[in-house]
């Protein structure tokens, strides 16, 4: 190795020189090491533009969110400009340590196996790594404080509300239209164990949530919304948002609830307003009527509806 060859010198004609030994003992292992190290970078290179050039638009696209989903939301472009944000300035810190490191074990290398000059401190570079970790934490609090002001904001006058019962162990949904003049009264839907159910919203419009469970602790989410929220007994928790793009959402429950937690699904339907108002008129063909708080039947298999919408 590089490292064990000791740098003997020799006097010749009042010069001093390193004998013709260690030179080539010194070649040899950087033609070794060379060696290996090319096939290695040559390797990487293949992988690296094989990877790129055979990923698809959509999986390009995902890269460039860093794994989100597409936003669905008009909330959801906060929280991706956040977490790109945060991303960028991760990946910056890293390639500077990383150049320090690389250009110190550059500029202080040494062909022998004397250890360079030790400092027990140093003042500058103390500071330094003292203070900028403040200054990078102070910087990401401020974006995220924006984003959080920005996803939270809540409207007095939402357009639509859906009052969302978290129970074990499925989700059951309210649809406060009384005011809506194509239905005329509230209507709910429900789920269970074996019947996972679905949410229906217009696109476009404000929709508030209102969150409650009878039980235990839940979790609300939809990844294309980019944004949860838990649902706790006894307290009721409420958020608010603006489909942005049509089409089916998978949503779950973010939260380790109990024994069937895996069962905790429902699907999103993001549709027009017309196929909508159709759709809640269709719960009202099937008697749904009212407020559901949640299935009494929730733990055991569907039989019937009337069963599964017990209030």
């Amino acid at each position: 190795m590089i490292l064990g060859v000791y740098d003997e010198r020799r006097n010749v004609g009042g010069r001093t020189e390193r004998s013709a030994v260690d030179d080539m003992t010194v070649l040899a292992a950087r033609s070794r090491l060379g060696s290996r190290v090319r096939p290695a970078l040559l390797a990487l290179s293949t992988l690296g533009v094989l990877f790129l050039t055979g990923c698809s638009a959509e999986t390009v696209a995902q890269i460039k969110r860093f794994g989100f989903p597409p936003p669905a939301s008009d909330r959801s472009p906060h929280i991706l400009n956040l977490w790109i944000g945060t991303w960028i300035a991760a990946f910056a810190v890293g390639f500077i340590m990383w150049g320090v490191i690389l250009w110190a074990a550059n500029r202080y290398k040494t062909r022998h196996a004397k250890m360079p000059p030790q400092n027990r401190y140093n003042l500058p570079m103390e500071i330094f790594y003292t203070i900028a970790p403040f200054i990078i934490i102070a910087v990401l609090f401020y974006y995220t404080v924006l984003a959080q002001n920005a996803v939270t904001r809540m409207d007095a006058n939402p357009e639509v509300t859906i009052d969302v019962v978290g129970q074990k162990w499925s989700w059951t949904f309210n649809y406060k239209a009384a005011d809506n003049p194509a239905v005329g009264q509230d209507v709910w839907e429900a789920g269970t164990i074996n019947k996972t159910p679905d949410l229906y919203l217009p696109a476009g419009k404000l929709i508030q949530f209102n969150l409650s469970s009878p039980d235990v602790i839940h979790s609300f989410w939809v990844p294309s919304f980019y944004e949860k929220l838990d649902v706790i007994p006894g307290r009721h928790n409420s958020l608010q948002m603006r489909p942005t793009a049509e089409g089916v959402f998978p949503g779950r429950c973010a939260e380790l609830c109990g024994t069937y937690h895996s069962a905790m699904l429902f699907k999103v339907h993001v549709v027009s307003e017309n196929d909508y108002n159709n759709y809640l008129k269709s719960l009202v063909a099937k008697g749904q009527i009212g407020e559901a708080k949640g299935p009494s039947q929730a733990n055991a298999p569907a039989k019937t509806v009337s069963e599964e919408g017990t209030r």
